[in-house]
C-alpha cells in the first residue's frame, strides 16, 4: 500500500510542478520552409530578451488620443522623455518579481532600455528548457546562413505571469536576416533590380518628356510640381529628419553629391547627412546583398536630403545581431531603444523596411508596436513603407505555395501598427493612380483605431458582398497616405538609374512632414508629431486616388486584391499630399 500512496504523491507533485508554469506562447508547427534538425544541444548558449510589463499602456493610448486629436485642449502638447517613462516603465512590483526570480535561479540580467522595460539573460539551452517548459530545437531555412534556435512553445513561471509580456527570440521564425528578401522589404532587392532597374535615357531624350507616363522617370522636380513641395530653404536646425537603415550599411556620400548636382542644383552639392551608428555585434551581409542594401540606403537619403532643402538629415545605421539571425526584429527594437534615450529626438523618422505580420511572435509584434506608441507620444512622426507585394505582403513572396490563388491576404508590419503612418505608392500624374505593388489591407492583430473608423467603414461598405479576399474586416486599416513610388530616378554607384517601391514613398512623405515642421517651429508652434488623427481630420488636404488594383507585381493582374475607391482605400489611404493645404491645416489648430 505504500507504493501506490507514494505514486499518488509523485503525481500530485507533478501536477503542482506543472501548475507553476503557464504557457506564454506557442505554435502548432514551424512556418513553411523551416525544417527542424532536432533538439538544440544542452550546452548551446542563448541570449533571451524579456519585455517587462509596463505600468500603463492603456493610459498612454488615451493620452496620445488627447494629444493628437484636433480640437483637444491638449492638442500637440507632446510629452517629455520622463513623462513617457512614467507610463511605460515596469512597476516596482514587476521589477521586484523579476529580480527575485532571477536571483532564485542564480541568473544575472542586463537592463537594455532607458525605460527599463527590456532586459536580457544569457543561459544554456538546458537551463532555458527547464525554466520555461520549452523544447528548443535547431531549424534550418534555405534563406538563412545557418540554423536558428527556436521553440514551438514557451511558458512562464507562475511568479512571472503578468510581469513579462514577451520573450525574444523564442517562437519567432522571421527569415529577416539579410538574404531572406521574401520577408524584409526594402523596395529594391536583386530580383527586383533584374526586373525593374534600367539605365536612364539621355538628357536630351529626358528633356523632351514631362513627368507623366509609366516609362518616364520621376524626379525631385516632378515631385515638387506634383505636390507643391517648396524649394525655400529650412531655417530651423533643431528640427531634424532621421532615416533608419540596417546591417551596418550607410549611404554613399558621393552618390548623394552627384544626385544633388543632377537634380537639386539650387542647393550645395556638399549637403550631406549625419551618420549615427549603433550596435557593435553586426553580421556582414554577402557582397551582393550588401550592394543592394547600399542601394536602399542611397535612395532613402537622396529622397530626403534632396527634397527637404536644408532640414538636417540623420542616417541611423543599426548593426544586425550575428548571433540570432532574426536580424530585423532585433534591429527594430534596438533602433527604438536608441530613440527612447534621446533628449531631443528627430521630429520625423522614416523606415523603408518591413516584414509579414506573422513572422514574429504575437507578443513581440505587439511590444514593438507599443514602443512606437511611446515614441509618437513624444511628438515624433513615424512613417513606414506599406510594402511592395500588394495585398500579399512584402515583395519577393512568389515562392510561397499558392500565394496568388489562395486569396489569403498577408499583412505588413510595422505598417500595420496603429501608431505609425503607413505610406503607399502611386504612379503617373494624369491621373495619379495606385501602383499594383502598393501594400495595403487590414491587420490581423491590431484593432481599428478611432481615428480611421469612419473612413475604413465607408470603404468596406462599398465592397461587393461576395468579395473573395480573406482579411480581418475589423483590423487596423493601412496605408494612411500615398505618394509616388514608381520609376523614380536616383544615383547608385555613380550611375543614374530608376526603380520603384514604397521605399521611395516613405522618405518622400517624411520629407513633406519635416518641411511643415520647420515652418511650425519657426513660428514657435509644436511639431506635427503623431500624424494619423490629423490626417483623417483633413482629408481635403490630399488628392483622392481612385484608380488602381494592388495584386502585387508578382501575381497576375487579375488576382484577387483591393481596388482604389473614392475616399480612403487600402492602396493609397486618404490620397497624396497637397503641400499648401497641409501647411494650412497644420497652422489652423
Amino acid at each position: 500500500m505504500l507504493l501506490p500512496a507514494f505514486a499518488n504523491i509523485l503525481a500530485l507533485l507533478s501536477v503542482v510542478s506543472c501548475t507553476r508554469l503557464a504557457v506564454h506562447e506557442s505554435r502548432r508547427a514551424a512556418p513553411a520552409g523551416f525544417t527542424s534538425l532536432g533538439a538544440a544541444p544542452d550546452s548551446h548558449v542563448l541570449t533571451l530578451k524579456f519585455a517587462l510589463t509596463p505600468k500603463n499602456i492603456p493610459g498612454l493610448e488615451q493620452k496620445l488620443a488627447s494629444l493628437s486629436t484636433p480640437g483637444s485642449s491638449e492638442f500637440r502638447q507632446w510629452l517629455s522623455k520622463d513623462e513617457v517613462k512614467a507610463f511605460v516603465q515596469p512597476s516596482n512590483e514587476t521589477v521586484s518579481a523579476f529580480n527575485s526570480w532571477a536571483s532564485a535561479n542564480d541568473l544575472a540580467f542586463t537592463v537594455l532600455s532607458p525605460n527599463a522595460d527590456w532586459v536580457s539573460l544569457t543561459l544554456s539551452v538546458a537551463t532555458a528548457n527547464k525554466l520555461f517548459g520549452a523544447h528548443f530545437q535547431e531549424f534550418e531555412h534555405a534563406s538563412l546562413p545557418q540554423p536558428i534556435t527556436r521553440t514551438l512553445s514557451i511558458s512562464l513561471p507562475a511568479e512571472l505571469v503578468g510581469h513579462v509580456e514577451a520573450i525574444h527570440p523564442s517562437t519567432s521564425f522571421s527569415t529577416s536576416s539579410f538574404g531572406a528578401s521574401r520577408q524584409i522589404a526594402p523596395s529594391a532587392r536583386q530580383r527586383n533590380l533584374e526586373k525593374r532597374l534600367t539605365v536612364k535615357r539621355t538628357e536630351s531624350e529626358a528633356e523632351e518628356e514631362d513627368c507623366d507616363g509609366l516609362d518616364v522617370p520621376m524626379t525631385p522636380a516632378c515631385l515638387q510640381n506634383l505636390y507643391g513641395i517648396p524649394t525655400t530653404p529650412a531655417t530651423q536646425q533643431d528640427n531634424s529628419l532621421m532615416v533608419t537603415g540596417y546591417w551596418s550599411i550607410s549611404p554613399n556620400r558621393t552618390d548623394l553629391s552627384t544626385f544633388l548636382e543632377d537634380y537639386r542644383s539650387d542647393i550645395p552639392a556638399n549637403t550631406t547627412y549625419e551618420l549615427i551608428k549603433i550596435g557593435t555585434d553586426g553580421v556582414e551581409p554577402a557582397p551582393a546583398d550588401a550592394a543592394v542594401l547600399v542601394l536602399e540606403a542611397d535612395l532613402d537619403v537622396e529622397y530626403t536630403v534632396g527634397l527637404v532643402t536644408g532640414v538636417p538629415v540623420q542616417f541611423l545605421s543599426v548593426a544586425t545581431p550575428s548571433t540570432e539571425f532574426d536580424g530585423f526584429a532585433t534591429a527594430l527594437l534596438e533602433a527604438n531603444i536608441y530613440l527612447e534615450g534621446l533628449d531631443n529626438p528627430p521630429s520625423v523618422v522614416t523606415t523603408s523596411y518591413g516584414l509579414t505580420e506573422t513572422d514574429l511572435s504575437e507578443s513581440m509584434t505587439r511590444k514593438i508596436c507599443n514602443s512606437y506608441l511611446a515614441l509618437t507620444a513624444r511628438g515624433i512622426s513615424l512613417t513606414f513603407g506599406s510594402g511592395d507585394g500588394g495585398v500579399y505582403g512584402g515583395h519577393d513572396n512568389s515562392s510561397i505555395p499558392g500565394l496568388c490563388t489562395s486569396n489569403d491576404f498577408l499583412v505588413v508590419f510595422p505598417a500595420s501598427c496603429p501608431w505609425v503612418t503607413a505610406v503607399g505608392a502611386t504612379q503617373g500624374i494624369h491621373p495619379e493612380a495606385a501602383t499594383n505593388l502598393t501594400g495595403g489591407g487590414f491587420s490581423n492583430l491590431f484593432p481599428r483605431p478611432w481615428y480611421q473608423a469612419d473612413a475604413a467603414e465607408s470603404f468596406l461598405k462599398g465592397l461587393p458582398a461576395d468579395f473573395p479576399g480573406h482579411f480581418n474586416r475589423s483590423g487596423r486599416a493601412y496605408p494612411d497616405v500615398a505618394v509616388q513610388g514608381a520609376n523614380l530616378d536616383f544615383i547608385y554607384r555613380g550611375t543614374t538609374v530608376h526603380t520603384g517601391g514604397t521605399s521611395f514613398s516613405s522618405p518622400i512623405f517624411a520629407s513633406v512632414i519635416a518641411m511643415i515642421n520647420d515652418r511650425l517651429v519657426a513660428a514657435g508652434k509644436p511639431v506635427l508629431g503623431f500624424l494619423n488623427p490629423w490626417i483623417y481630420a483633413n482629408m481635403d488636404a490630399f488628392t483622392d486616388i481612385t484608380e488602381g488594383h494592388n495584386s502585387g507585381y508578382e501575381c497576375p493582374a487579375e488576382s484577387v486584391a483591393f481596388d482604389a475607391a473614392k475616399g480612403w482605400d487600402p492602396l493609397t489611404g486618404v490620397g497624396s499630399p497637397i503641400f499648401d493645404k497641409l501647411l494650412a491645416a497644420a497652422f489652423k489648430y
